[in-house]
């Protein structure tokens, strides 16, 4: 007897960040939904990503802590790097975490979750294992994986990604990085610290877009750590040999070392998935989708890594949780809604830390007429003084008027200061806003309205307003 059909309201493929978030939502609302997942529930993010990166800094961070002692009046010391106890915490943070993500937890709450391949036969028709479905509405969720660039020799050669670096059985001796973006800059820190030569080569600028400004204030941080920086360098092949793996460089320079990270981004996972059959068009930035991301066929939906086109925005955890909530809004309540494109906060996890949000200054320039470049460091903060984490500044971007356009910050917990000028950015406020706004005192949120007020610093000195006091105090 053949298994019947299913039929729910929605079927999720993929049980990464941006799918679970579907289903689980969709699942409290009472909606029948089936989650289908070949690989590890959670996805990148929790076993090869987000979670497992952020638990490596954190060690290289209490490492570093010991070396950095001695302004505070401890004897600073050299840490003893003990690499299986640093895969175990890394471990058990992967541990701790995937409970919330477990076919379990999701079965419990009404999904029903098939573990197997999925693939579309027609525009309406998923076979997943020995299951047929055919659900009213589809969401594709199936992330991204390591883009391996064509350098010769490079396929011959042993290589990590982020799917194997959280697995090695010892510390890298030398570790060299292809690739300067977010995963290439916070691992050169991380295996830094912990021990590792650090060898980081980049052909574009380093972390590419990103304000140089900002940039330098990171650059000149891992160059205190001791790590090496090749940026608008090409790497012309690589090999293996007796001295290990070498890297030659456009340049005429060869550089070796034990490992070799390649960190060069991602492309999307929709191999096998059939989709010429359901009517989805895919190109090399993923699957095609409009501003509220449907594919062309309006039943299916591309959502978090393997959303692609103009409309789909960074390929970012908490952007595809924002792709969520607007496929939930739109599936389920027929209401409309776009993809955020400018009140994206984005962070680099190192130390310091760089977080972006809205237009930088470049883009602010193209857009509008006159603009407005409001900075304050983190040296002038009290907080960052008595805690000694005086690198860094904000740097945030407003019209003439003071309309906050964006912010970039590079410094101690800059990615938790962001959140307040992404609800700038977004709720369309002025420096007048964060100039009236109470923050406590001693902590680093005054950076922020430090520089909000500073664009009324020339104003204090204005003949007008010295004017208007010297008329004030005339009457007492």
């Amino acid at each position: 007897m053949s298994d019947p059909v299913l039929k729910p309201d929605l079927c999720v493929i993929g049980a990464g960040a941006a799918g679970l978030s579907v289903a689980s939502v969709a699942a409290a609302f009472g909606v029948p939904v089936v989650l289908v997942e070949r690989g590890r529930m959670g996805g990148e993010c929790l076993n090869v990503g987000c979670v497992p990166s952020k638990a490596l800094l954190a060690a290289a961070e209490a490492a570093e802590a010991f070396r950095r002692a001695s302004p505070f009046g401890i004897a600073s010391a050299k840490p003893r790097v003990d690499w299986p106890r640093v895969r175990a915490h890394v471990d058990h943070v992967i541990a701790a975490i995937a409970p919330n993500d477990s076919a379990a937890r999701y079965g419990a709450m009404g999904v029903q979750v098939i573990r197997a391949e999925a693939r579309f036969t027609d525009a309406r028709t998923l076979q997943a294992g020995d299951a047929t479905v055919r659900a009213r509405r589809y969401v594709i969720a199936t992330g991204s994986v390591p883009a391996v660039p064509p350098i010769p020799g490079l396929a011959e050669t042993p290589f990590l990604t982020n799917d194997t670096l959280f697995s090695l059985p010892a510390r890298p001796d030398r570790l060299l990085i292809l690739g300067g973006g977010p995963v290439g800059v916070e691992m050169a820190q991380a295996f830094r610290r912990l021990g590792s030569e650090v060898v980081l080569v980049e052909q574009g600028a380093l972390l590419g877009k990103v304000d140089p400004e900002l940039t330098a204030h990171l650059a000149a941080a891992l160059e205190r750590d001791g790590v090496e920086i090749h940026a608008e360098t090409a790497v012309e092949s690589v090999s293996s040999g007796p001295q290990g793996l070498v890297l030659r460089l456009a340049n005429g320079r060869e550089l070796t070392g034990s490992h070799l990270l390649v960190a060069t981004g991602r492309r999307v996972n929709t191999e096998g998935l059939g989709l010429e059959a359901a009517g989805v068009d895919v190109d090399p930035s993923g699957i095609l989708v409009d501003a509220s991301l449907r594919t062309r066929n309006k039943r299916i939906y591309g959502i978090g890594d393997c959303a692609g086109g103009p409309h789909a925005g960074d390929r970012l955890t908490h952007m595809a949780n924002h792709h969520a909530g607007l496929v939930i809004r739109n599936a389920l309540f027929r209401l409309s809604g776009k993809v955020e494109q400018v009140a994206v906060p984005r962070v680099i996890y190192t130390e310091p830390e760089l977080a972006t949000v809205g237009l930088d200054e470049v883009e602010a320039r193209k857009r509008h007429k006159t603009i407005r470049v409001l900075r304050w460091p983190y040296a002038e903060n009290d907080r960052a003084q008595a805690e000694r984490l005086t690198a860094g500044e904000i740097k945030v971007i407003t019209t003439a008027s003071g309309v906050i356009l964006g912010a970039g910050i590079v410094g101690a917990r800059a990615g938790d200061l962001v959140t307040t000028w992404t609800l700038a950015v977004k709720k369309g406020l002025s420096v007048a806003d964060l100039r009236d706004l109470i923050v406590p005192y001693p902590t680093l949120s005054e950076v922020s309205k430090r520089a909000a007020v500073s664009f009324y610093a020339g104003q204090t000195r204005g003949p007008m307003v010295r004017r208007v006091l010297s008329v004030l105090r005339a009457f007492g």
